[in-house]
């Protein structure tokens, strides 16, 4: 019998030593090529500016300055974050005893058979209970490993939030100087089609002109004119889902000019291969996995047996059917082996449905890496195909410029029609308003650079 007992201890350890393992990344969960062949990884990072190095308008940085303080989101995060660091304090405890102070007292009195009224007795235990379950097969480490891996999950949460949110007030801040940019063409170009209109109309007074082309010269500036409601209408929708995001009432947003905008020269530097160490949404979802890891095996530990010791101390007056005054010390120890037998069954369920856990969280870290390496990619692309875009519009508005200059001057003196002034006023005003497109489009592909790299690091 008792080698029967020292076989199963035996077997006991050697099956439990997989529990006290650390968690280690999946081997086909890997970072390499993560940016394709097109992007090789350098040392440095744009993420490893400050988003203030970065983000250097005045008037940005003071918004930034403010969504951080006030955003609810991001005010929610953090509370998560103190939640799961109060969930690791209450694992680490859990390895101390628990102590309870437990008093208790009663009063009786009776009378006896031969109608005598006896005294009242009291009683009393005033004592302090104490247990502690032994650590014997990883059940309480891994349950603080599982905390701890929660906490930097919530953190990493917080931060892909910080991140988000310095992105979008930026792009949303780069969208209104965009509008303003396009709203400045605009006007410019109805004054232009307004005057050219009042001229047109002096020259079919003086016999010069006729009818249709005023016709069709009004027809372009009303067109303008409606464009530039429309404009109107996006800036005020967009101050106000700014303001939103800023968690103030909609007011007018301080800003200043597309033109203005510059970036460092660092920005030209290197895009690291080592993105998992970067992204926030990356590492939360490895810890997550981690976490689940550890959850699986406190679900395996719950198939072993567990030592408990508990006592209690104190001072009582009660001794069995006795009662003495004063009171005495009062002293108890007691030990209890727990084996689950017949709920065996619903333990190893239990370790069925952590494992699959394990196994969707390893498939959603994977995936999360994938989708990361393809955020990058995309915003490369997004940079270099807007780059490549202002030099050929800067061309284009050149030499459209130029032409309405020409057919300009070509009317003044030759037979050439105001229809050709109004065709090449047009493209000119559709070349300007993209151009202004293409400058936001690159601007935002640097943002998004930045949010993909995970960069807005505290």
């Amino acid at each position: 019998m008792k080698k029967i007992a020292i076989l199963f201890a035996l077997s006991l350890l050697l099956s439990s030593c997989g529990i006290y393992k650390k968690y280690e990344r999946p081997t086909e969960i890997v970072a390499d090529s993560l940016f394709g062949e097109e992007y090789p990884g350098e040392a440095e990072s744009l993420a490893d500016l400050s988003w203030k190095e970065l983000l250097t308008d005045p008037y940005l940085q003071v918004l930034i300055d403010s969504a951080l303080s006030r955003n609810t989101d991001l005010r929610t995060a953090q509370l998560r974050v103190e939640q799961a660091l109060v969930g690791l304090r209450i694992a680490r405890l859990d390895y101390l005893p628990s102590l309870n102070f437990v008093p208790d007292g009663a009063v009786s009195s009776f009378d006896n058979y031969d109608q005598i009224k006896t005294g009242t007795n009291w009683t009393y235990n005033v004592a302090v209970a104490a247990s502690w379950e032994l650590e014997l097969f990883g059940k309480k480490t891994n349950a603080k490993r599982q905390a701890k891996a929660s906490a930097q999950m919530a953190k990493d949460y917080q931060q892909a939030v910080r991140t988000g949110l310095i992105a979008g007030v930026a792009t949303q801040y780069y969208t209104l100087l965009m509008l303003d940019d396009q709203l400045r063409i605009a006007e410019a170009t109805s004054g232009k089609f307004k005057e050219s209109v009042r001229v047109m109309r002096a020259m079919t007074t003086a016999g010069m002109g006729n009818e249709v082309a005023v016709s069709q010269l009004e027809g372009a500036w009303y067109q303008v004119e409606a464009a530039i409601h429309d404009i109107h209408k996006a800036i005020k929708e967009l101050e106000n889902s700014l303001s939103i995001t800023l968690c103030e009432v909609p007011h007018s947003i301080p800003r200043g000019k597309l033109s203005d905008i510059s970036f460092p020269e660092r920005l030209s530097t290197g895009f690291p291969a080592s993105l998992l160490s970067r992204r926030p949404d990356v590492r939360a979802a490895e810890n997550n996995l981690a976490a689940s890891y550890y959850a699986t095996n406190v679900a395996r530990a719950g198939l072993y047996p567990s030592l408990s010791l508990s006592g209690i101390a104190g001072w009582t007056n009660s001794l069995g059917g006795t009662v003495v005054e004063p009171g005495g010390l009062l002293l108890n120890a007691a030990a209890s082996l727990f084996q689950p037998i017949f709920n065996a069954t619903a333990m190893r369920g239990k370790v069925e449905i952590a494992r699959a856990e394990q196994k969707i969280a390893a498939l959603a870290f994977q995936q999360t890496v994938l989708k990361a390496g393809a955020e990058v990619n995309n915003a490369l692309t997004r940079y270099q195909t807007a780059s490549e875009k202002e030099q050929w519009r800067a061309k284009q508005v050149a030499s459209l410029s130029k032409a309405v200059i020409q057919t300009e001057k070509l009317m003044q003196y030759t037979s050439t029609t105001y229809l050709e002034v109004l065709t090449a006023q047009q493209a000119l005003l559709q070349a300007e308003t993209a151009q202004a497109q293409d400058t936001y489009e690159k601007i935002s592909a640097v943002i998004e650079i930045y949010r993909a790299l995970g960069g807005g690091q505290e």
